[in-house]
């Protein structure tokens, strides 16, 4: 198709390769042969982005190596999803008996001047916490605990085995002498409630919460495993069993059944807040008696402990 009009250039080369502005920087001719003119001089690397690159290398292999553990440990596991009974992995040398030495109570509860360390619960009488009332027992085979029971404005009485439910104070001696200080006020709340630090903490709340934390004081240390299996049979025994329908205690007391065949308590071969509250969850909701054998069995282990025992004399 021939052209429709042609256009005189404005400029020839020549023209314009003299007429080039010199306000600017020149660069290098990027189009000519090769050989004709040097190359241009290569920027040097700023040294922190070559450690960043660096950082970033190392990163990426240690996630790769991580990954190929992962792997590897995934394929160890022959199950097909988490259904799988974890009681069997439990080490057993990883329970302190109660006998031995307790917890650093300056590390637990904070080091105060050498002042002594308060604990104190409101709790209702209309539902005593059972499983407080153990705890503190086993505490006072530990430490030199200071006890003490008040009976709050709210509540109009309180039974006389309430008030002394911490039995007498044989030996009064001076305050600074003693480790722990457990103060238990029968009080008009929903739920018990705790603070070892009145000035500067917020109440822990629920009785199975308050057992975790008291018998934590024991100092005994357990893997994520059992430490779970712990937690799960406390809320088990809170929220079902005590809390619960007849159809949910009943299913919990299968449950229990079936773990105390393969160990003597609920978890692991050794007493632990699992064991204190659903007793004292049994004894609550009067389902003690009706209870399958292995739980039978496991409860007379449980009374045959003098913590235990005192505790159901405040039931009668």
């Amino acid at each position: 198709m021939p052209a429709m009009y042609k256009v005189r250039p404005l400029h020839s080369a020549e023209v314009l390769a003299g007429h080039l502005p010199t306000c600017m920087y020149p660069l290098p001719n990027l189009h000519r042969a090769p050989g004709t003119a040097a190359p241009p001089p290569q920027e040097e690397v700023d040294p922190s982005l070559q450690a960043l690159e660096s950082r970033q290398e190392e990163i990426l292999k240690r996630l790769y190596e991580l990954k190929s553990a992962v792997d590897g440990l995934s394929k160890m596991i022959q199950t097909p999803d988490a259904d799988f009974d974890v009681t069997n992995i439990i080490q057993t040398d990883e329970f302190s008996p109660l006998t031995t030495n307790g917890a650093d109570l300056d590390l637990m509860l904070g080091k105060d001047y050498g002042a002594l360390k308060d604990v104190v619960i409101n709790a209702n009488p209309s539902l005593p916490p059972l499983s407080l009332l153990v705890i503190h027992s086993l505490l006072c085979e530990r430490y030199k605990i200071l006890s003490a029971v008040h009976t709050h404005s709210s509540v109009k009485s309180v039974p006389e085995n309430l008030l002394k439910c911490f039995g007498e104070q044989t030996k009064k001696q001076p305050r600074h002498e003693y480790q722990l200080g457990f103060t238990l006020i029968w009080k008009d709340v929903p739920k018990p409630q705790m603070k070892f630090s009145i000035q500067t903490m917020c109440p822990i709340e629920g009785e199975g919460n308050i057992a975790r934390f008291l018998f934590s004081l024991f100092g005994q240390k357990y893997n994520a495993v059992t430490s779970t299996l712990i937690d799960s049979w406390v809320d088990t025994a809170i929220f079902q069993l005590k809390e619960g329908s007849s159809k949910e205690r009943a299913a919990v007391l299968r449950s229990m059944n079936a773990a105390l065949g393969k160990s003597s308590w609920l978890v692991g071969k050794e007493l632990t807040v699992a064991d204190v509250v659903a007793w004292c969850a049994l004894q609550q909701t009067g389902t003690a008696n009706t209870a399958p054998a292995n739980v039978q069995k496991w409860m007379k282990s449980c009374e045959n402990l003098a913590p235990f025992s005192s505790v159901m004399k405040l039931l009668k």
